[in-house]
């Protein structure tokens, strides 16, 4: 019997330890649930009661003043056609549309005479109902304390904190209690607002989630973002004497980040830019000098003949070889239009940049490479503006971005047809829309005095930023779909564009297969990598199309490593771009007359998106 009471007491004992570590392993499994986070609070939702009027209409005939059918609306005037058409079918609804007024004259003298249906008004019956509506929720968000970002690289002076805000937009409710993790490590802090001491993190950063609950009852969403903090500088080095001034990298991804995101398409892609700020090709120059180029534009300078804009009486052929583009002497002549030329859409570059995050220097980059500075219609494409958009890239940007489409499509077709969304259209109405954007960009002007409308030119600089946009997001999902993971977990932000370049300028099949085929092999999505697997003939025309745009003249740079341990540069100056770099679409004082000198084309075919949502951690 003391043998049985023992082994029972150590199997109770037993069982009490295994449970005990069965609930810690679950709550360390999810530490959200674990700090208590609850979003099963009242449902955000009021009753309105609203009064209404009621308007009963008849439609007869005039013949007999026999009721064909009744409608019921619910505002003052006849009924529309939808209406009719929901009460009493299409073919009533074409008689009454097909009737014409009922005027008297030798040929109708009674109102009986005249052809067709007519409506009378029946009733009105004023009324109320209830209505549930949606109450607005709660939110978080995210900012920077302790330090000025100082840009473009974002440096703080000292160690900074990480600041929440909260806000309850309903009246007589308040945010209670603000609670996350930085990492593993919790925070919690009452009331709406929190300020967390931010640890130093890697280059990948570190994973913050927060929320926010509500004295209503409920909770926030949970969001989430990418910080990093980066130190610069050896003054963390503990066996050393140093002076150095203790500086800070400073980065935050997040939809609830209250800072300036100076690329979108980092937060598209939630990938870091390089510490200390982008390679010069991805800058973005606070003045319109920093974008100032002086290339030899072959084709922009025969453009510039062709319009009567270059004095070449003194060169032969007048200054142009075939296919429009100006041999040596006809280039020298035009040199001071070709700078001024290149130049005078500095300033638009550089205002869209700063608008859609889209960096200043790769838009001119792009279209030096495309079209030289010339924005009409290519001559062996169809393709228009500064940035050659064709059919299928006009496609991009009106599927793969729904803000840009929701603003452009109402100014072609109807807005109940655009609350549809581009994927949804009929086929006639889609070709529409895309034929409709490659015109918007489309400069030319018989009629202007330099054969260009300059006003729309830096008009369509917005439409190609927008149209990078949509092709970032392209990027991302494509990515997604092949690695489950967010585009920034899997490839760095430098290579992320490289991507987007192929995927603007040879289309999304071209990359999506090169990346399938990468990964297939076990390689990592680095730029290196995924081009040895891009297929041949059109496609491997984006390699060469990516080392154009992404070539800049070197020019000294403060990188800094990690660990840091030489002596600090002067973070005082910023390094300011060169000139653009195009030389591969550069012809030779003699180019080869045998292929066509046609600027590139630009094929971005559509990659439909899948219902995948993105992930957040």
């Amino acid at each position: 019997m003391r043998t049985f009471r023992a082994n029972w007491k150590l199997s109770l004992a037993t069982f009490i330890v295994v449970c005990a570590l069965v609930c810690l392993a679950v709550v360390r499994t999810d530490q959200v649930d674990a700090y208590g986070l609850n979003n099963e609070g009242p449902e955000r939702k009021a009753v309105l009661t609203i009064s209404y009027t009621t308007y009963e209409w008849w439609l007869l005939t005039w013949s007999d003043s026999e009721p064909i059918c009744q409608v019921y609306v619910e505002h003052e005037g006849v009924p529309q056609p939808d209406e009719i058409d929901f009460y009493c079918g299409q073919r009533v609804t074409e008689d009454w549309l097909d009737t014409p007024p009922c005027q008297f004259s030798d040929q109708i003298t009674r109102a009986e005479q005249c052809p067709g249906l007519y409506f009378h008004l029946v009733n009105v019956t004023p009324g109320q109902r209830e209505i549930e509506v949606d109450l607005l929720p709660p939110s978080v968000f995210i900012d920077v304390a302790g330090c000025e970002l100082q840009p473009p690289e974002n440096r703080c002076d000292s160690l900074p904190s990480l600041h929440l805000i909260a806000d309850e937009p309903l009246p007589n409710e308040h945010i209670i209690q603000i609670q996350g993790y930085i990492g593993a490590e919790p925070f919690n802090c009452e009331g709406d607002e929190c300020t967390v001491p931010l640890p130093a993190t890697g280059l990948e950063g570190t994973r913050v989630s927060f929320w926010a609950k509500s004295s209503y009852g409920d909770s926030t969403e949970a969001y989430t973002a990418r910080i990093r903090v980066i130190p610069w500088g050896d003054f963390g080095a503990p066996d050393d004497q140093t002076f150095d001034q203790p500086q800070w990298y400073v980065d935050i991804i997040s939809s609830q980040y209250l800072g300036e995101v100076k690329s979108s398409c980092s937060k598209i892609w939630s990938a870091f830019p390089p510490v200390g700020g982008p390679p010069s090709w991805l800058a973005s120059p606070p003045h319109p000098d920093g974008l100032i180029s002086s290339e030899p534009f072959y084709y922009l300078a025969g453009s510039l003949i062709r319009q009567g804009l270059v004095d070449v009486s003194t060169c032969s052929d007048g200054g142009l070889e075939a296919y429009g583009y100006a041999n040596q002497c006809g280039l020298e002549a035009a040199r001071p239009q070709i700078d001024e030329w290149q130049n005078q859409f500095n300033s638009e570059i550089i205002q869209v940049a700063t608008d859609t995050g889209i960096p200043a220097q790769l838009l001119k980059n792009i279209f030096g490479r495309e079209s030289q500075f010339w924005p009409g219609l290519s001559q062996n494409y169809y393709e228009a503006g500064l940035g050659h958009l064709s059919d299928l890239g006009a496609d991009t940007v009106l599927l793969w971005n729904p803000s840009f489409f929701s603003q452009f499509c109402p100014l072609v077709l109807e807005t109940t047809r655009c609350q549809k969304g581009f994927g949804n259209l009929d086929i006639s109405e889609q070709e529409m829309l895309r034929g409709a954007l490659v015109q918007k960009v489309n400069a030319a002007c018989p009629n202007c005095p330099e054969g260009i409308d300059l006003r729309q030119a830096n008009f369509s600089i917005s439409i190609f930023a927008r149209s990078l946009l949509a092709n970032c997001e392209q990027v991302g999902q494509i990515i997604y779909n092949q690695t489950q993971r967010q585009a920034g977990e899997v490839s760095d932000y430098e290579d992320l564009w490289r991507f987007t370049l192929v995927n603007y300028n040879g289309g999304a099949g071209c990359l999506n297969n090169a990346i399938k085929l990468a990964l297939d092999s076990n390689y990592t999505l680095t730029w290196e990598n995924v081009a040895q697997f891009i297929e041949p003939g059109v496609c491997q025309e984006s390699i060469d199309y990516v080392e154009d745009i992404s070539h800049m003249p070197p020019t000294p740079t403060a990188t800094p490593e990690l660990p840091l341990q030489t002596p600090t540069p002067d973070l005082t100056t910023t390094p300011t771009p060169t000139s653009t770099a195009t030389s591969s679409l550069q012809p030779t004082p003699t180019p080869d007359l045998t292929t066509t000198p046609t600027p590139t084309s630009t094929a971005t075919s559509s990659l439909q998106p899948t219902p995948t949502p993105t992930p957040t951690n």
